[in-house]
């Protein structure tokens, strides 16, 4: 739809002192589900957890959409 995207986070999790999942690395990619699926998988050899989400919108009226989960592996934290 015209005037409407579709953005691609990958986040990575590590362990704090107390093993709480916490936040270490986030990218927005230019790749496909699949892809950024492909790396998240990599990423949780190295990490506690691995984590992809969408986010839908319109930028030209204001509007983001929810976060949607499309992957996640292992130990995971907050995302917003």
């Amino acid at each position: 739809m015209l005037g409407s995207f579709t953005s691609i986070s990958i986040f990575a999790y590590d362990l704090d002192s107390r093993g709480l999942p916490v936040r270490v690395w986030e990218t927005v990619v230019d790749a496909t589900e699949g892809e950024a699926i492909k790396e998240a998988k990599a990423l949780s050899k190295s990490h506690a957890g691995a984590l992809v989400v969408r986010r839908d919108g319109k930028p030209a009226v204001g509007e983001e959409g929810d976060p949607i989960i499309v992957f996640q592996v292992c130990k995971i934290g907050d995302f917003n």
